[in-house]
């Protein structure tokens, strides 16, 4: 068992248990027997599944919540932010498919129906929509005060949301075309987005002693709890501009929960080295310095400063981080594809891995 696993688990999430967990989900949901052919397009464990709807037409689909940002969110009494979070973790997935998301319906289980509250979670789930350029045509408020307890109670709830985008089923992209030699262009992240806070909570507000209100130096003037609740960002137009020009697009992965071995759903025939990463936010040295763990667990659990990677042709590479370069500045190569199947590496980190986890090289 790797460090970050020990350390993760330590602050309430076993990743060795949910991977598990979730073969033993997969396993059986595999065997449905539909009494005819499955319209499913691509593999169990992408980003999203796209579901033939037509002679070339696809309805891709992905589901995801805010996890335990929520809390922060409770505690701040600050709820207006998490919808856009609910947006991105959605709509990133699906772009990563290549489809363009069209609609969210989002299911909002609270402790206690408080108008003040959901009108302020409807206007980051708003703020979402229009940046994604979806509609969001429905939705269910379940009220389940014996499941959900707040911090502080009775602010408690909890935030998910299913995408749905249309895509041609000749420009699925499903990553099988990835190859060595090809290139990686990392957008960068707004934060920590919405993975990895349990862990970020229990190092800043635990073991640094830390609270949501304070300002230290580092973030530059914000709280504490404001860094934590900055919204994920939404990738939507910039790629969708990108599938769109002539440029070749053979990979798209939203780094999550798992962070660089998340490039390992595309395509895991290939390798991947990220030897000039984008530079983290302070947010991070933060958590790994309270926390006292590895550079080999901050690059599994947290996005470390890119939140999005492009893999395309290196006879496409300028041009795409020229249009890239457009919606984000600080965006760049940062690293191949390499001949090493099931691998990757972040050589300046000195890590090495596989879908196992990273360790020192």
């Amino acid at each position: 068992m790797n460090e970050q696993r020990d350390a993760y688990a330590e602050a309430g999430v076993s990743t060795t248990g949910a991977d598990t967990a979730v073969g033993a989900l997969v396993s059986v949901l595999g065997r449905i027997d539909l009494g005819r052919p499955s319209l499913a397009q691509l593999r169990s464990g992408h980003y999203a599944n796209v579901l033939k709807v037509g002679e070339n037409l696809g309805i891709a689909v992905s589901t995801d919540g805010v996890g335990s940002k929520v809390i922060v969110a409770e505690q701040l009494g600050k709820f207006d932010t998490v919808g856009i979070d609910c947006m991105a973790m959605n709509v990133n997935d699906l772009i990563c498919v290549g489809a363009t998301p069209i609609a969210l319906v989002d299911y909002i289980a609270v402790e206690h129906a408080d108008a003040g509250m959901l009108e302020q979670i409807a206007e980051g789930l708003k703020t979402g929509a229009e940046a994604a350029g979806v509609e969001i045509p429905g939705g269910e408020l379940a009220q389940l005060p014996e499941l959900i307890k707040g911090h502080p109670s009775p602010t408690g709830f909890d935030l998910v949301g299913a995408a749905f985008g249309t895509i041609a089923l000749d420009s699925i992209v499903t990553g099988d075309a990835i190859a060595p030699g090809d290139v990686i262009i990392g957008l960068p992240s707004s934060g920590i987005h919405s993975n990895g806070l349990t862990l970020a909570r229990k190092a800043l507000l635990e073991d640094a002693g830390l609270s949501l209100t304070d300002t230290p130096p580092e973030l530059g003037g914000k709280s504490v709890g404001e860094e934590l609740l900055t919204p994920t960002e939404i990738y939507v137009k910039p790629i969708l501009e990108l599938l769109q020009s002539p440029v070749e697009v053979r990979g798209l992965a939203h780094l999550t929960s798992g962070g660089v071995l998340n490039l390992l759903r595309l395509n895991d025939r290939v390798g991947y080295s990220f030897t000039k990463p984008l530079p983290p936010q302070p947010l991070f040295e933060m958590i790994q310095s309270a926390a006292n763990v590895g550079d080999a667990e901050m690059h599994e659990v947290f996005n470390m400063g890119c939140g999005f990677c492009v893999i395309v042709p290196p006879e496409h590479a300028d041009a795409a981080d020229t249009l890239l370069r457009t919606h984000y500045s600080g965006a760049h190569v940062i690293g191949e594809v390499t001949a090493d199947a099931g691998q990757v590496a972040v050589p300046p980190a000195g890590l090495v891995g596989d879908e196992h986890g990273l360790r020192t090289a």
